[in-house]
């Protein structure tokens, strides 16, 4: 339903403008960039940015209402998507990230049995992996541990990146 159908309650209409402002908001939580790959409207755009700028309550609820205004001569429905879709990645990310703390532990404790487990799992054998376990098993010293936990942790990520982006494609 848009805005200006005839025959929508002052009710309807209300709650729909609410929408499109709450949608607005959640713009001003994008990125720049993925701001520009959202195709927006130049003034929306440019408003967007202005708010996501703005430390002022008041001037940031009176930016939100100007970004709802212009959200009515917009399709609301591709900025939806492009939303949910940058929401996605994130959760992605955000589960690599765990995925490769879990690995990481399990790796260094469990030694070869985990890096096992994990090779096993991504289909891959990674010989620097392997290298990096030797090192921090044969370290004494916890500050050369800790170093060598971070190496492995990043590893591990970029091992499972790689898998998800694979799977992806």
């Amino acid at each position: 339903m848009r805005i200006n159908e005839m025959g929508a309650s002052k009710s309807a209409r209300k709650r729909e403008v609410l929408a499109l402002q709450e949608l607005g908001e959640q713009l001003i939580d994008l990125t720049e960039e993925q701001l520009r790959n959202i195709e927006l409207d130049e003034h929306l755009f440019d408003a967007v940015i202005a708010a996501s700028k703005i430390k002022s309550h008041g001037a940031w609820r009176r930016q939100c209402q100007l970004i709802g205004k212009l959200m009515r001569n917009v399709d609301p429905e591709a900025i939806r998507c492009a939303i949910e879709a940058f929401q996605r990645q994130d959760r992605t990310k955000k589960e690599i990230f765990r995925r490769a703390e879990h690995w990481r532990d399990r790796i260094v404790q469990g030694k070869q049995a985990g890096l096992n487990d994990f090779f096993e799992m991504t289909g891959n054998i990674n010989g620097d992996l392997s290298t990096m376990l030797n090192e921090y098993l044969a370290s004494s010293e916890e500050t050369a541990r800790r170093a060598l936990r971070r190496k492995i942790f990043r590893q591990v990520h970029d091992e499972l990146t790689a898998t998800v982006q694979n799977c992806a494609n």
